[in-house]
């Protein structure tokens, strides 16, 4: 817990007679939080890139990834992967500026915008990456049933028993996928949620003590 946290938990729980902090010296330590919080949104994301690229090294080589490169479809996975690149690119260096322009904020006003120009920015970041995420099992699924010949076959083999085997078929494959995405989905949300919600949550109750200090 930091130290503003401890000081207003203090207010809140106790009668003693503390001194009491000007404006600037509040606003100081909502700076200081602020700015840490902010820095750590950074590294996060950063570390976070990593973590998933280890994780497409781990996986090199595997039986899936070299049936999908048996595919020859680099025409969609490169631009797709290259498009994913630079967006996150593009975050890293958002992130990275929201927390060099927090580190030289001068004033409750701006100190605020900023905040709020933050935390915009992560959510942003969350809906990138499960819209992403949702795309790329899409994508997946269509290279599978265009270019993997069992599933060719089966496809044949239920378009000769009728149009309707053949709708029934791509009514269960877009249910797996609908399943499949909530599933990502829900995974993704609950770990942003313990590690960005958590900041986010922080700057939020940081907003709100500006906020204080700007009405008092």
């Amino acid at each position: 817990m930091d130290e503003l946290e401890l000081l207003k938990k203090d207010w809140e729980t106790s009668s003693k007679n503390y001194p009491e902090l000007s404006k600037e010296e509040l606003y100081k330590l909502i700076y200081t939080r602020s700015s840490s919080i902010v820095k750590w949104i950074f590294i996060i994301s950063l570390l976070e890139f990593a973590f998933w690229t280890l994780i497409s090294f781990a996986f090199k080589g595997s039986e899936d990834l070299e049936k999908m490169e048996s595919y020859n479809v680099d025409y969609i996975l490169y631009p797709l992967m290259v498009l994913g690149y630079m967006v996150l690119i593009y975050f890293f260096y958002v992130f990275y500026k929201n927390y060099k322009n927090i580190s030289t904020t001068e004033n409750t006003k701006m100190l605020m915008e900023r905040i709020l120009k933050t935390r915009k920015t992560v959510k942003h970041y969350v809906i990138f990456n499960l819209v992403f995420m949702c795309i790329s099992i899409l994508v997946g699924v269509y290279i599978e049933l265009t270019n993997n010949p069992e599933v060719l076959t089966t496809l044949n083999r239920i378009e000769s028993g009728g149009e309707g085997n053949l709708t029934v078929f791509y009514l269960i494959i877009a249910g797996l996928s609908i399943v499949a995405m909530a599933l990502v989905t829900a995974t993704l949300l609950g770990f942003y949620y313990l590690i960005y919600g958590i900041l986010l949550k922080r700057l939020k109750s940081n907003y709100k003590d500006l906020k204080a200090l700007i009405t008092e």
